[in-house]
C-alpha cells in the first residue's frame, strides 16, 4: 500500500502529460525539425537568393539587387499576416476548393492553434518563408531596369492574387490537390508560378541597354557561389521540411534532394564541356540549382534513382532552355528565372508523375491510378498555373505600370539602380 500511495503521483502525472499531448496533437520531433525547416528556408532568400542574385548583376546594380530581395522578405511578411494566410490556408466556404477565406491577422492562430501535429503559428511561419522567396525568385528576370517603387507594389499585389490562390488550390484544399496533384514543396505553387511570372516580366519591361550584343557578365562569382551553396544548403528546409514531419518521407525528401542538386551540376557543365570544352563556374552552380528546382514537386514521392535521373534531366534540359530563350528568342530574362527555375518546376511536376511509380521506387500512386492518369493531373496543373500566372501578372504589371512607370529611365539604368534608386553604392574602391 505505501508503495501504491507513493506512485500515485508519478501515475496522476504520466496521465495527465498523456491527455495533454492527446488535446494538444503536438509532436516535439516534428515541431522542433519544421522550427529548423523555417530559419532553413529564410536562410535560402537571406542571404542565399541576395547574394546568388547580387553576384551575378552588373556592380553598378548589385546592392539594388540586395535591397529588393531584404525589402520584399519584409513586405512579404506582413502580406501574409494580414491576408495571405488566410486566402492560401483559410476555410473557403461555398469558394473553398478556388480560394481561403477569413483568418485576417492571424485572427485564428492562437498559442493553443494546432495544424497535424505542430502548433500552428509553426506552420504558419514555415509557409510564409515559401510566400518570401517566391517573389523574391521573379526578381532575376528585371533586375539592373526596374523601378524599386514598382517592385514592392507588384510584389505586394502578385502574392495576393497569384501565388495565395494557386497555394490553395494545391495545399490547401483546393481542386488540384483534390484531383491528386503531386506537388510535394512547390514545383507549381513557386517554380511554375515564379518562372511565367518571370518570364511575362521580361517581355513586358524589355530588354536591357545593350541586350544582347553588349556583354553583362557577373561582376562577382565569389558572392554567386556563396550564394549557391546557400540555396543548396536551406533547400533541404524547403524540401524534407515540406513532410510536415521528422519522419522517413523528410529523410528521403533530403536525400533525393541532394542527389537531384549534385546530378543537375554535373550534367550542366558536361554539355558545356562537350559544346565549348570548358565548364564554367556559372554553369556548376545554375546546373545545381536546375537540379533542385526540378526535384521539388517530386521529393518526397520519388526514390534515389528517380532523383538521379530527374537531376540528370534538368542539367541537360535547363541548359538549352537557357539558350533558347536568351540566343534564340532573345529575350532578356536577365538571371534565366524561367529556364531554371519556370522549366525546372514543369520538368519536376511531370516527371513527379512518372518515378511516383512503385516499381520505380517512388511510392506509388493512389488506388485505381495509372501512370497515364497521374501524369495527365500533373499537366493539368501545370497548365492551370501557367495560365492563371500568365495572364494575372500581365494584367498586374499593367495596373502598376499606371500608376508607377515601371522602368527606371535611359540614364538613370547607364549610371546604375544603387546610386539612381538608393544614394549608395556596393562598393566603394
Amino acid at each position: 500500500m505505501r508503495m501504491l500511495h507513493r506512485a500515485i503521483p508519478f501515475i496522476i502525472l504520466a496521465i495527465g502529460c498523456c491527455a495533454n499531448a492527446h488535446a494538444e496533437g503536438i509532436d516535439s520531433g516534428d515541431t522542433a525539425w519544421l522550427l529548423t525547416s523555417t530559419a532553413l528556408v529564410l536562410f535560402m532568400t537571406l542571404p542565399g537568393l541576395a547574394l546568388f542574385y547580387g553576384g551575378l548583376v552588373r556592380s553598378k546594380n548589385a546592392l539594388s539587387v540586395l535591397m529588393q530581395c531584404f525589402t520584399i522578405g519584409c513586405l512579404m511578411s506582413l502580406v501574409w499576416l494580414v491576408a495571405g494566410y488566410g486566402l492560401a490556408f483559410g476555410d473557403g466556404g461555398g469558394l473553398q476548393k478556388y480560394i481561403g477565406m477569413g483568418n485576417v491577422m492571424l485572427a485564428d492562430v492562437t498559442r493553443d492553434a494546432v495544424n497535424g501535429t505542430i502548433p500552428e503559428s509553426v506552420f504558419v511561419m514555415f509557409q510564409m518563408t515559401f510566400a518570401v522567396i517566391t517573389p523574391a525568385l521573379i526578381i532575376g528576370a528585371f533586375v539592373e531596369r526596374m523601378r524599386f517603387s514598382a517592385v514592392l507594389v507588384f510584389s505586394l499585389l502578385w502574392l495576393l492574387v497569384v501565388y495565395a490562390p494557386v497555394c490553395h488550390w494545391v495545399w490547401g484544399g483546393g481542386w488540384l490537390g483534390d484531383m491528386g496533384l503531386l506537388d510535394f514543396a512547390g514545383g507549381t505553387v513557386v517554380h511554375v508560378n515564379a518562372g511565367v511570372a518571370a518570364i511575362v516580366a521580361a517581355v513586358m519591361l524589355g530588354k536591357r541597354k545593350g541586350f544582347p550584343t553588349t556583354a553583362m557578365p557577373p561582376h562577382n562569382m565569389t558572392l554567386t557561389v556563396t550564394g549557391a551553396s546557400m540555396l543548396w544548403v536551406g533547400w533541404f528546409g524547403f524540401n524534407a521540411g515540406s513532410a510536415v514531419a521528422a519522419n522517413g518521407d523528410a529523410g528521403m525528401a533530403m536525400l533525393v534532394t541532394h542527389i537531384s542538386a549534385a546530378a543537375g551540376s554535373l550534367a550542366w557543365i558536361a554539355v558545356e564541356r562537350i559544346k565549348y570544352g570548358k565548364a564554367s563556374v556559372l554553369g556548376v552552380v545554375t546546373g545545381m540549382v536546375a537540379g533542385l528546382g526540378t526535384i521539388t514537386p517530386a521529393s518526397g514521392y520519388v526514390g534515389p534513382t528517380g532523383a538521379l535521373i530527374i537531376g540528370l534531366s534538368a542539367g541537360v534540359v535547363c541548359y538549352f532552355a537557357t539558350q533558347f530563350i536568351k540566343r534564340s528568342l532573345k529575350i532578356d530574362d536577365s538571371l534565366d528565372v524561367f529556364p531554371v527555375h519556370g522549366v525546372g518546376g514543369i520538368l519536376g511536376t511531370l516527371l513527379a508523375g512518372v518515378f511516383a511509380a512503385e516499381s520505380l521506387g517512388g511510392v506509388g500512386y493512389a488506388d485505381g491510378v495509372t501512370m497515364g492518369q497521374q501524369v495527365g493531373v500533373q499537366a493539368i496543373g501545370v497548365v492551370a498555373t501557367m495560365a492563371w500566372c500568365g495572364i494575372l501578372t500581365f494584367v498586374l504589371l499593367k495596373l502598376v505600370g499606371i500608376f508607377i512607370p515601371l522602368r527606371v529611365s535611359d540614364e538613370v539604368e547607364t549610371q546604375g539602380l544603387d546610386l539612381s534608386e538608393h544614394d549608395e553604392r556596393g562598393y566603394i574602391l
